[in-house]
């Protein structure tokens, strides 16, 4: 079975190709250069996103599409229309992939989406399932959303199997952003003012994730199906945080400031959507991915912690 992988040099997607490298034949889709050692393991087609892009190369042959590739969720989008540049890329490029994929004679698409379709946050004791209706709020889950269902339209027309999987946070060995800005705040010692928070948010180490895409590549059950995905485990901010701590030897200096007065001053600062992550809660229910695929975690949420905090403190020598 030949695999095509976009996406291939990001964070799930190197994953993704170091787990199935030696099970599978995979062809790689990457803007650019990528370093000899990728290059040896495995076939590479240069191709990008673009509404226009002719895929007929990079598909000859293949069985199955996993498309890791995106416009990526950015805090500071300096693109002058956002949700227009996102619905170029995330939907008018996921398409055209997929319509030629369709007509190449692929027989299953797995579409990593995200979340955000289903919103930002949860109520208490509320998390977002596979079956409700998705809310999404910022352009880029707008887009990931207007993709999913042009997805299951073209699914209908063409018989081409779509199985969309919707992770939470992805952190694993290599994260960045602001999960690696917290590892580097709690291994400096910084005091935190979040002892005090007692939401509950879900994650997705970067090995459960993959263990899953790797399920759905050919499990009879994923087809046309949509998941939602996390380690399975939710913590609340400072849970986490404690628990990062003691992956990475530190102890954590942690001030139980109330969750109010975070929020009061984020307000005024014009960070309300900061204090939101960090205060408010977002969980997700993975019954119906556990249920429909026999399918369960295979890392605990601390084993996870563990290896990307020996990542970051490899990193930290060199």
């Amino acid at each position: 079975m030949r695999i095509l992988i976009t996406g291939a040099t990001g964070f799930v997607g190197s994953a993704l190709c170091n787990r199935l490298e030696e099970s599978a034949a995979l062809r790689i889709a990457v803007r650019g250069p990528i370093d000899a050692a990728l290059r040896g393991r495995c076939e590479v087609a240069h191709a990008t996103l673009d509404p226009a892009q002719d895929w007929s190369q990079a598909l000859d042959g293949i069985a199955i599409v996993i498309h890791c590739a995106a416009r990526v969720h950015v805090m500071n989008d300096d693109a002058a229309d956002p949700l227009r540049e996102f619905r170029r890329i995330n939907v008018d490029g996921t398409l055209q992939l997929a319509r030629q994929a369709a007509a190449a004679g692929v027989t299953r698409f797995v579409f990593i989406s995200s979340i955000k379709v289903n919103g930002e946050s949860t109520a208490p004791g509320q998390p977002f399932t596979a079956q409700q209706a998705p809310a999404p709020i910022d352009p880029y889950g707008v887009s990931k959303w207007e993709a999913e269902q042009q997805l299951r339209k073209l699914s209908a027309e063409t018989g081409m199997e779509v199985v969309i999987i919707r992770p939470a946070l992805v952190y694993g060995p290599g994260v960045k952003a602001n999960f690696l800005n917290m590892m580097k705040w709690l291994y400096r010692g910084v005091p935190l003012p979040l002892g005090a928070i007692h939401n509950k948010r879900s994650l997705v180490a970067l090995e459960n994730l993959v263990d899953l895409i790797v399920t759905c590549i050919d499990h009879p059950r994923a087809a046309n199906q949509t998941f939602l995905v996390s380690d399975g485990e939710d913590l609340s901010t400072t849970g986490l945080l404690r628990r990062m701590s003691r992956a990475l030897g530190k102890r954590p200096r942690l001030l139980p400031v109330p969750a109010w007065m975070l929020e009061t001053a984020a307000k005024a600062l014009g960070k309300q959507s900061i204090a939101q992550r960090l205060c408010g809660s977002l969980q997700v229910d993975i019954a119906h991915t556990r249920e429909r695929l026999g399918w369960t975690p295979p890392v605990s949420v601390d084993a996870a912690l563990q290896k990307t905090a020996q990542h970051f403190l490899e990193q930290q020598k060199q």
